[in-house]
């Protein structure tokens, strides 16, 4: 199945699981209308959101984004104290200037509701056309592409802003590029692969997952993004995660113990020779000496040299990317706002100064 026809069944599919259930069982704390844009031969997930709903999951929600996600990342900033109170000032002070740019009030082409999605390839002609056709269908209503970098999306960033977009930084990604032939194995890697190679956990491939088995993926994504991190991240649910990898949106490896019960996961996100793995988890009451975490990242990375893939290892857990060979990008969001008024305008321009002199230093002097 070539990848074009591909993307348009899991679009479909997608738009079908919406319609059969509330979004707030699919993924908990999310409120959005889920439908789909046709674009040439693509078919694509478009989220639509009204400023009534806010505020909702930051995957569709700037304002939780950039605000209320950002301050739950000043634990990052824990050994500079002062950073940090000042930080949280700011990003206080800035709430209401962000929803004052109206981006709450949005639709968002190209969202598979996941923490990085990726890019599709379209050129300026029909990026502009895409952007009139929402303005007209949508008015009121501001246009949101995530999830693109500095780095291996230069290129679209380019014609973003050639038709008129605004680029926001969102945060520090790392980048694991096999896509020009063999990369150097850090020393890291070598002992996590080591590790995975250990008798005490099975690698289990995308055919060997169980229906049964979503409950317990469920519960491990939980344990790590949720119970460890944030519950403002994406409370994905086992109907939702099922789906998505009966869809093929999503393909599922796990670490299963010797009793045949799944200790770790980690839900890999395909589109061309790009890959992100927005859902991972592991059993985190199990010792740490296990490294199933470290385990997880030997899955991921050998997965990306054997397809010769781009492995977007999307934010977080720095330096360990970092040892492990991953190269940092800027992520941003292209946000189409031309059409609002005057006053979101001037918002809008304020924040992305903000976001340009502060945000950015910060993520590269901290090295997040």
């Amino acid at each position: 199945m070539t990848l074009t026809r591909a993307t348009v069944l899991q679009a479909q599919e997608m738009e079908r699981v919406f319609n059969d259930h509330p979004a707030r069982a699919l993924i908990g704390k999310l409120d959005t209308i889920v439908t789909t844009l046709r674009m040439g031969q693509l078919l694509l997930p478009v989220t639509i959101n009204d400023r009534r709903l806010s505020p909702t999951c930051y995957l569709c929600c700037p304002s939780v984004a950039y605000i209320a996600y950002a301050r739950e990342e000043l634990r990052n900033l824990a050994e500079s104290p002062a950073a940090k109170r000042a930080m949280d000032s700011l990003l206080r002070l800035a709430a209401p200037l962000m929803r004052m740019t109206g981006f709450d009030h949005q639709i968002q082409p190209n969202n598979w509701l996941l923490a990085t999605n990726i890019c599709c390839a379209l050129n300026v002609a029909e990026i502009h056309e895409v952007t009139q056709e929402l303005c007209a269908f949508h008015p009121g209503m501001a246009i949101v592409w995530r999830s693109l970098n500095d780095v291996s999306d230069a290129r679209m960033l380019a014609f973003f802003r050639a038709c008129g977009y605004g680029l926001y930084p969102a945060r520090q990604v790392y980048l694991f590029d096999c896509r020009q032939g063999p990369v150097r194995v850090h020393r890291d890697e070598k002992r996590d692969t080591l590790l995975l190679a250990q008798p005490d956990f099975s690698v289990v491939e995308p055919r060997d997952i169980a229906l049964t088995d979503f409950q317990r993926i469920e519960v491990l994504y939980a344990k790590l993004y949720l119970q460890k991190y944030t519950y403002l991240n994406p409370q994905y649910s086992a109907l939702w995660l099922q789906q998505m990898h009966e869809a093929g949106v999503l393909q599922f490896y796990g670490l299963r113990n010797r009793d045949g019960q799944l200790d770790g996961i980690a839900g890999f996100f395909d589109r061309g020779d790009v890959m992100s793995a927005p859902v991972v988890g592991y059993d985190t009451t199990i010792d740490l000496k296990a490294g199933l975490y470290r385990r997880l990242m030997a899955i991921a990375l050998q997965r990306a040299r054997d397809r010769r893939l781009l492995f977007n290892m999307s934010a977080g857990a720095a330096a360990f990317k970092r040892n492990r060979g991953g190269i940092a990008a800027i992520e941003y969001s292209a946000i189409y706002n031309r059409h609002l008024s005057w006053k979101n305008r001037a918002a809008a321009t304020f924040v992305r100064a903000i976001l340009r002199n502060i945000g950015i230093p910060i993520m590269r002097n901290y090295r997040l």
